[in-house]
């Protein structure tokens, strides 16, 4: 009986290992990163069945957008520091095409380490595709970009579909849901440190959940999206901007106008 119960033992622990192995080489390869900006094409994430997470801010939350026009008031236009010139419709804000130019915007506070809440939706009206297809951008810190696009059966590069820092990690899975309704990114951001003489001593770190399944699982950002090579610097030029500033602190989130009908609502921060 012993020699058996060891056998079976033995049998279970070496398929446990086989099995985690197994799960490791996956997890590595669905969340594989590029160090150069290269879109890459495979392996494609899985599609999954997921639900958003929809719910109100909890009672320490600093709600930064939750409907109203007083809202939109802590908002204001990236470069210009103008008011937030984005649609209010139905409780949501929307990214105004009728302004022409390129619009995002960014928040007046700024933030280090938080839990961030966010609902988005695409264009019910499919009007394109690829990465023409409800294309937006949440800028943690002003410079790492956690995609926004219709990723309902709109096969594009990996690292460029929803739910990915983009060029830089796709997500493990595919949670997304189709064009036009609601969906929620809950995210838990760490940012960079940098000591007194300007050195980065901790990168950045992000983990995502998308419609309530986890997309990035504390993925180590890279570096500044929309840069040859990615990386660090105290002083740095936010998305959007020419002037340069100091990266060092707290720093504003931003919402990507990228030329596409996108809408975000019930949007909350917890400082951590």
């Amino acid at each position: 009986m012993k020699r058996t119960s060891l056998a079976i033992r033995n049998k279970v622990l070496v398929v446990s290992v086989l099995l985690g192995a197994a799960f490791s080489a996956v997890s590595a390869a669905a969340n594989a990163q590029t160090l150069n900006n290269e879109q890459i094409f495979e392996p494609v994430p899985r599609l999954v069945q997921s639900q958003p997470t929809l719910f109100p801010a909890p009672s320490d939350a600093i709600v930064l957008f939750g409907g109203g026009e007083k809202d939109l008031e802590q908002w204001q236009e990236v470069g210009s520091g103008d008011p937030a010139s984005w649609l209010l419709l139905n409780d949501s804000m929307t990214v105004n095409r009728a302004m022409g130019a390129s619009t995002s915007i960014e928040t007046k506070r700024t933030f280090r380490d938080i839990q961030l809440h966010i609902e988005w939706s695409t264009n019910p009206v499919i009007d394109g595709d690829k990465q023409l297809r409800g294309n937006s951008g949440i800028f943690l810190h002003s410079q790492f970009e956690l995609q926004v696009l219709d990723s309902w059966q709109n096969p594009t590069y990996v690292n460029g579909q929803a739910g990915s820092i983009y060029l830089q990690y796709p997500p493990l899975v595919n949670a997304s849901r189709p064009a036009g309704e609601w969906q929620s990114y809950d995210i838990t951001f760490e940012a960079p440190r940098f000591n007194a003489a300007g050195e980065l001593e901790t990168p950045a770190f992000i983990s995502v959940l998308h419609n309530g399944v986890v997309v990035q699982n504390r993925s180590e950002i890279l570096g500044a999206t929309y840069t040859s090579q990615p990386s660090y610097d105290v002083t740095c030029t936010p998305y959007a901007q020419t002037v340069a500033v100091d990266c060092s602190g707290a720093m504003p989130l931003i919402l990507q106008d990228h030329g596409q009908v996108v809408s975000y609502r019930n949007i909350w921060v917890r400082e951590l």
